[in-house]
């Protein structure tokens, strides 16, 4: 059975585009290889009685001033033309794929000069560098091909700069960056074969783009030199005689033309054939499969697994020096086996705040905490290579939409195993066993076949689960949900929620649930952070969530939940107004535009958290009444409504 990839390009050798494509490029390739053989003596003759000859029968296209016939030395000159057109754009995208790529790999000043560099590089017209190179090296072949190449690099260079950034922001580079992929093997495995199709088309395409350049220098003398010949050598020639026939010329022209059609045919057959890429697979797993990591167990130790005090996540602001902090001063714990809700709605900073706990902020922005601390270690202060290590075996992240979370060009089994073969250090088959092992432990059924298909063959539930396998590869101490069932029916969200509490059940893990959904959180967590305009408003168990809540935010966002006792003739509750945007924060508490508590006060100063009950703190001024008196203050309480 033959195998995916030649099945691909058998699929697509059979469409019109691909067949057509496949026959040009077969008959450029044959008379490149041939035609110097068959006819390079005859396209060498000098004939001086047929000198300068119109089209006959003996002579198709004429003679040029020696006798030589003009359509042998068309069908010789094909594999000089073709070759150097070849070279070029190799060199053109060699060069440019290594600018392209460098701001991701270098340190960010020196990728930034790259860029700069390949900027005002772009800014010239592609003819126009070529001309300047050509001068700089000098006239002839080498020339001509360095000037060529070093012309189109530019252009290939922004264009893989640009697919780059667009797959550098998506969930599952943000995830191997969290299990410490380096940097070159993230360029490598995630990036790049992801936009391969666009680069093999524009490839294909710029060798077409070379072959006019090199007629179109050897036209003006710049590239090859008698007695070597190309296609632009006899279009010069040939337009010296077309008001007496343009046979001469029209042949060479006809030969570019052709032989560019086959290279953007073959590009657009090329992008076909890598839209679905099959990588090479794992063969059969062995029978034996590396132990889970045993259940952990409580070892007396009361520190909690991550803990997170006055926590400020900035970025540039509009204006030169001003800066934006959409998350100010965040402060939470969560302990070994339990799970801890966030809420509110967007814009509030709850899934920033969880990719500054991961690292996962990079500059620009700017991550400041009195203490951040992840199983005891200062993640501000640590090393990179510790802290990839530590966040890579002991943080799983389950992202909001799981298909972004998984690279499309890379089997599902193959992205779990890396996990195993960076950290664990397994071989290539003991990693892909326990990548099985690990899908089977999420109750994805058939796992051995699972694990050998792409992310697209998967369903929303199953790529959930699998998202979950894969922060299961390692030894987690904490799982990080940022809105996980968002994107799922509520069945298939029951499942994911269920196999997240039997996770924590089993292994001891600590939970921390990001959602939009309060009932989903107060239903499965043990206790609720409420999040509004980058602050944790009210922090109250769940279990008093619905009967104990004080925040005026927190009973806006319970009574926004639809209800079945609901009076139907009446419109469903909603919360007036907007959140406020980071950069324009509004003084005092920046619920107040929105709240119909507010008076002065809470216009004008930002309240600090109150204790109200152990575990229950709210940051209000007015909060809403209950039978409590605060246990403790850290600032003053207003009047009660």
């Amino acid at each position: 059975m033959p195998s995916a990839p030649r099945s691909r390009w058998s699929a697509v050798a059979r469409t019109p585009v691909g067949a057509c494509a496949g026959l040009l490029l077969l008959a450029v390739a044959v008379l490149a290889v041939l035609a110097p053989l068959l006819w390079g003596d005859g396209a060498s003759a000098v004939d001086t009685g047929a000198i300068q000859q119109g089209p006959s029968g003996a002579h198709p296209l004429g003679t040029d001033g020696l006798g030589r016939d003009l359509l042998l030395r068309v069908l010789v000159a094909t594999r000089l033309s073709v070759t150097l057109a070849v070279t070029a754009t190799l060199i053109g995208v060699g060069l440019g794929l290594v600018l392209g790529a460098a701001p991701s790999v270098l340190p960010r000043r020196a990728g930034r000069a790259v860029t700069s560099v390949v900027n005002i590089a772009v800014a010239f017209p592609g003819l126009l560098l070529a001309l300047f190179f050509a001068v700089v090296f000098g006239v002839g072949t080498t020339g001509a091909v360095l000037a060529i190449g070093l012309a189109t690099a530019p252009a290939f260079a922004r264009l893989t700069q640009t697919l780059s950034a667009s797959v550098a922001g998506q969930d599952f580079v943000a995830a191997a960056r969290t299990v410490g992929v380096r940097r070159l093997r993230l360029l490598t495995r995630h990036i790049l074969p992801n936009i391969a199709e666009p680069l093999a088309v524009n490839a294909t395409i710029g060798a077409g783009s070379s072959l006019l350049a090199f007629a179109g220098l050897s036209f003006l003398g710049l590239g090859v030199q008698a007695p070597d010949y190309d296609w632009g050598r006899l279009l010069g020639e040939g337009l010296d005689r077309i008001s007496v026939t343009p046979a001469p010329a029209l042949g060479p022209c006809v030969a570019v033309v052709v032989t560019g059609l086959a290279f953007n045919l073959f590009g657009e057959a090329a992008a076909a054939a890598l839209g679905i890429r099959t990588l090479s697979r794992p063969r059969t797993a062995p029978s034996t499969v590396p132990p889970a990591p045993a259940t952990r167990t409580s070892s007396g130790d009361d520190r909690p697994v991550l803990a997170v005090e006055d926590l400020r996540v900035s970025f540039p602001g509009p204006g030169p020096g001003t800066w934006t902090t959409p998350v100010r001063g965040v402060g939470l714990t969560v302990r070994a086996g339990e799970a801890v809700g966030v809420v509110g709605e967007s814009g509030s900073g709850k899934s920033l705040t969880a990719m500054a706990v991961s690292r996962l902020v990079e500059p620009p922005g700017h991550v400041t905490a009195r203490r951040l601390e992840f199983t005891g270690v200062p993640l501000l202060d640590a090393d990179e290579r510790s802290i990839r290590t530590l966040l890579g075996t002991s943080l799983a992240l389950v992202f909001q939409d799981p298909m972004s979370s998984f690279n499309p060009v890379t089997g599902v089994g193959r992205q779990l195993a890396e996990v195993a073969r960076h950290h664990q250090h397994l071989s290539r088959r003991a990693a892909f066993a326990r990548a099985v092992d690990r899908l089977r432990a999420v109750r994805v059924p058939a796992p051995e076949r699972r694990a050998r298909q792409y992310p697209h063959e998967f369903s929303g539930g199953m790529r959930q689960r699998a998202m979950i396998g894969m922060g299961l590869m390692g030894d987690p101490r904490l799982i990080i949900a940022d809105e996980p069932t968002t994107a799922l029916d509520v069945t298939v969200q029951g499942q994911v929620l269920r196999l997240l509490a039997g996770v924590r059940a089993e292994r001891g893990t600590a939970l921390l649930l990001i959602s939009h959904d309060i009932t989903v959180v107060a239903g499965n967590c043990d206790r609720v952070l409420v999040m509004y305009a980058g602050r944790v408003v009210e922090e109250i168990p769940a279990a008093d969530l619905f009967t104990a809540a004080r925040h005026p935010y927190t009973r806006a966002l319970l009574a926004a939940v639809p209800d079945l006792d609901a009076d139907r003739d009446r419109p469903l509750a909603v919360i007036p107004g907007r959140p406020p945007e980071p950069d324009r924060m509004p003084p005092g508490c920046a619920f107040a535009p929105r709240c119909p508590r507010a008076d002065a006060r809470c216009r004008g100063e930002d309240p600090e958290p109150v204790t109200y009950t152990p575990g229950h703190t709210v940051a209000c001024w007015h909060p809403g009444t209950d039978h409590t008196a605060p246990a403790q203050k850290s600032g003053t309480v207003g009047g009660a409504a």
